[in-house]
């Protein structure tokens, strides 16, 4: 693989430093030349046939972004592909908003009424997804940015797919995984349900959940669903979690979508418990306390 060195020039943009590597790419903080403005910079290339899959990827990502205006969701400047003969793509640069802050699962929220905003400002940003006709699909912990101002920003929208696709393989990440992706049916919001579901899980009890996973941790694409076991509650793992915070995470990770709420009502529920944690209010089911960790 190519590396580019500080100074280096790349499409208009001056490297000034390398942020980070994927399976097939790197990403660089690069300043455009003409205007100054400050990008990451992604380079994506062919090492082999395997490595296929990460251009359409990249390219699928600047598609669906090029589609979407949401202030929580990653914004894609450009694309610039190189070919070898007229068809075939051997390498493409992505120029990318720079996200300055740290990852969910680097650095987790101190507080229940931290972590309900968090999540509010990416199921709003799904939300905002679905209503474009697209579904992330691999929602997870460090997919999500958070700067010190606890604003976020969703990245990485490479396995994001129009509402309805049954995909070829199998595509998400384990621990996040929903039933329907690793059975191969189609993907809808309530896929996306699914993964904040197992996310705020994580988070709240630094449990993950294995719903679709085998007992050796591999996933089980042949199960039927009615003999998938659900999670432990969350609130049984951490007894501090609200219990309507509780409730909410648990329909998210219903193994049928049907039972499992829509994205806009996860919005809703998620403002709501985080405006009753933030005052203090007392509900039925017990007390809404704000611990610390």
């Amino acid at each position: 693989m190519e590396v580019f060195k500080k100074g280096d020039v790349v499409e208009g943009c001056r490297v000034l430093s390398e942020l980070g590597r994927g399976a097939a790419s790197i990403i660089y903080l690069a300043q455009d030349e003409k205007s100054k403005r400050i990008w990451a910079l992604k380079d994506v290339q062919k090492t082999d046939d395997k490595s296929v899959r990460f251009l359409e990827q990249a390219e699928t990502e600047y598609t669906i972004a090029q589609k979407l205006d949401h202030p929580a969701i990653r914004k894609i400047e450009r694309m610039v592909k190189k070919k070898k003969g007229l068809l075939h793509t051997i390498r493409l640069f992505l120029l990318m908003e720079l996200v300055d802050g740290i990852a969910l699962d680097r650095l987790m929220p101190k507080t229940f009424e931290s972590a309900c905003d968090i999540f509010r400002q990416a199921a709003s940003a799904m939300a905002h997804m679905h209503e474009r006709g697209f579904v992330h699909a691999d929602f997870k912990p460090n997919n999500v940015i958070v700067d010190e101002a606890g604003t976020v920003k969703i990245i990485d929208l490479g396995q994001s797919c129009p509402i309805g696709t049954v995909k070829k393989r199998i595509q998400g990440t384990p621990d996040y995984i929903a039933p329907e992706q690793v059975h191969r049916r189609q993907i809808t919001p309530k896929t996306d349900v699914y993964n904040l579901g197992a996310s705020i899980y994580f988070v709240l009890t630094r449990e993950k959940v294995k719903t679709a996973l085998a007992p050796d941790g591999s996933l089980m694409g042949s199960i039927d669903d009615s003999l998938l076991e659900p999670p432990t509650p969350a609130i049984e793992v951490n007894r501090r979690i609200p219990p309507k915070l509780n409730d909410l995470i648990m329909q998210c990770l219903e193994v049928s979508p049907d039972d499992r709420p829509e994205m806009f009502d996860v919005v809703d529920q998620l403002e709501l418990i985080h405006a009753m944690l933030k005052a203090g209010v007392k509900d039925r089911s017990g007390e809404f306390r704000t611990p610390k960790g």
